[in-house]
């Protein structure tokens, strides 16, 4: 048995957290779907399992619907999928457009009964509720069939963080059942689960990345199983189209900034990469207008960029800072800063004064003296 899993398409989403970029990402996540059909029919996959939140919401517009149906219906290999807790199969869901009945190999599963797949069987595990504390696994008997059997449920593995329990799986679910495999949605990043050292049960992540921090997502899992009882064999395959980036630098001494300007400027196809760039750490004087110039790199190059120089705060050891301002009550305001600015002071702080908000403080009146001096 050959197959592809995939989940967590989220097609539809706003991705307002991108701005301007948006657009291009919700049209990328289509063209993801496309690549995960291309997927199947390259690696010459017998069916297509989604495991849930093929949608962002069951608000969908009619047409992005049909779209969608459209695009699975071109798979030359029945696709079998579960509404997720995003697009949850309830009444008036985007389950119940007609697209649906006109496609015969997309099979959306609502109820939780055995299905007759290619060589085995399925037992899908639709979600009916945004949120459950049950176990949407707790169906699937444990029997032996003589055949393949393999599980498609959405929900959070046991010993994920989360705040309270959502749809929860015990991390033995596989097991419990008799599963030769379970297919996994609700988590983006893509995440294994080995008990003596064979992977029955695992999160694809989504096909196509959504948001900064995801940990190997933009795949989708090739799966192989030889007979019942056998290892299966899972080979991730790149379906996302955009690099998202989490850049992360400490500035410690003159030069820091430049070599992260470098970098930036070294970055491969920047139209289709989106860049969280963090700056922690001591800046000097003298390198104030290297922070601009690395903003203004980054927003023109890349599809969408953020840069956060907050973590920043004048070196205490740069004398320049100080000597730039006018004698007095600005220099004295300046030391106070500085002095609240340093995470090691002990000393009695005034209410709300982090070092993160006296260092952005002291930033802001080392920029504003020289627009007001004469």
């Amino acid at each position: 048995m050959k197959f592809i899993h995939t989940a967590d398409w989220q097609l539809g989403m706003k991705a307002a957290h991108v701005g301007g970029a948006a657009p291009r990402v919700r049209e990328e996540r289509l063209a993801a779907a496309r690549r995960v059909v291309a997927v199947a029919r390259e690696h010459g996959a017998e069916f297509l399992l989604i495991a849930g939140d093929v949608f962002e919401d069951n608000g969908m517009e009619r047409a992005l619907i049909q779209k969608v149906a459209d695009i699975l219906g071109g798979c030359q290999v029945p696709v079998y999928l579960i509404p997720g807790n995003h697009d949850p199969f309830t009444p008036g869901s985007v389950w119940e457009h007609p697209a649906w009945k006109s496609m015969e190999h997309v099979h959306v599963l609502r109820e939780e009964k055995p299905v007759d797949i290619p060589g085995g069987i399925l037992y899908p595990c639709p979600v009916k509720d945004k949120r459950s504390r049950k176990d949407p696994t707790a169906w699937i008997p444990s029997a032996e069939t003589g055949t393949i059997r393999i599980g498609l449920a959405h929900g959070t593995v046991e010993g994920v963080p989360q705040a309270e329990p959502d749809h929860p799986i015990p991390r033995n679910a596989a097991a419990r059942a008799g599963l030769d495999y379970l297919a996994l949605g609700h988590w983006h990043s893509m995440a294994t689960y080995p008990e003596d050292g064979v992977v029955r049960m695992a999160y694809s992540g989504t096909h196509e990345t959504t948001s900064f921090g995801e940990r190997d997502s933009g795949n989708v899992l090739v799966v192989e199983i030889a007979e019942p009882g056998a290892a299966p064999v899972t080979t991730p395959v790149r379906t996302g189209g955009l690099t998202w980036k989490v850049v992360e630098k400490d500035i410690r001494e003159p030069g820091d900034l430049l070599r992260v300007r470098q970098y930036i400027e070294s970055q491969d196809n920047p139209g289709s990469t989106l860049v969280d760039l963090q700056l922690k750490g001591l800046l000097a004087a003298g390198e104030r207008g290297e922070v601009a110039r690395i903003e203004e790199i980054a927003a023109s190059r890349f599809l969408f960029a953020r840069v956060d120089a907050a973590g920043l705060r004048p070196s205490p050891d740069d004398a320049s800072w100080m000597a730039g301002l006018p004698p007095g009550i600005l220099q004295n305001v300046a030391a106070r800063l500085q002095e609240l600015s340093d995470p090691r002071f002990v000393g009695q702080r005034p209410e709300g004064a982090s070092p993160e908000v006296a260092s952005r403080a002291l930033m802001e009146l080392y920029a504003l003296v020289p627009e007001v001096s004469p």
